[in-house]
């Protein structure tokens, strides 16, 4: 899963360097889950990885409390949750999840982002059947199998468990992102460099040399949209 990492951290790395944008992203969806259900992190677990997840990305803790409080004052702002799927150059295969306040709009944008940049739009499953959900954890300060060993004692079945760089990486199933991390912070780690549910392609494909730029066109351009809340896509970077 080595290059699947090195994915993540392109993704991540890309999102950090436009950071008004990743505040508002995590603003807007933290409002969504605060108002799902409880708007409190420790009542609400999905408020809380959400929570946790932007912590990862360095979003200043009044921005969260701004979108916490707006769900307990009754904003009537509600969003559609929506998955896009398609393809870009090389066959590569790209989904979109977005949320919404207004469905039209956001399927013209992310359509026209495709057809401008080399790809096109697919129907419901035609990419997600190649992906898997799921948590990724990563942090310094612990070997591969003194992780192991904790995650034994906690009863957690990590699918992989690998080292890479000077990082530590959890892959586990979705439902145990929680879970992991709570262990893992109990054995010392206080400081996570992503902790989130992502989509792991099966299998990865590489972009040909001449389609590069146009891949990273589209990518660039599906997460500029206001909307689009996370692009995932099974090409190979080319990084160890």
């Amino acid at each position: 899963m080595g290059r699947k990492w090195n994915n993540i951290k392109e993704k991540k790395a890309a999102k950090d360097a436009n950071t008004s944008k990743v505040y508002n992203k995590f603003a807007k969806e933290i409002y969504v889950v605060a108002k799902q259900g409880e708007p409190d992190p420790e009542l609400n677990t999905s408020l809380r990885m959400v929570i946790e997840r932007a912590k990862t990305y360095n979003v200043p803790r009044n921005i969260i409390d701004r979108a916490i409080d707006k769900a307990k004052s009754g904003a009537d702002e509600n969003f559609d949750e929506l998955r896009y799927e398609g393809f870009g150059p090389s066959g590569s295969m790209i989904i979109v999840d977005a949320l919404t306040n207004n469905v039209n709009r956001t399927a013209s944008e992310v359509r026209a982002a495709f057809g401008k940049n080399g790809g096109n739009m697919g129907v419901s499953g035609s990419v997600s059947y190649m992906f898997d959900a799921t948590a990724v954890i990563g942090f310094e300060g612990k070997s591969a199998d003194e992780v192991l060993e904790i995650l034994l004692e906690a009863d957690i079945d990590a699918r992989d468990v690998l080292e890479e760089d000077d990082s530590v990486i959890v892959y586990a199933e979705p439902d145990q992102l929680h879970a992991t991390q709570s262990a893992i912070r109990e054995a010392g780690v206080e400081e996570f460099s992503i902790a989130e549910i992502t989509m792991l392609p099966q299998t990865e494909v590489e972009v040909s040399e001449a389609d590069l730029a146009q891949f990273d066109k589209l990518i660039a351009a599906l997460e500029d949209l206001d909307d689009v809340q996370q692009v995932y896509h099974n090409v190979d970077l080319g990084e160890e």
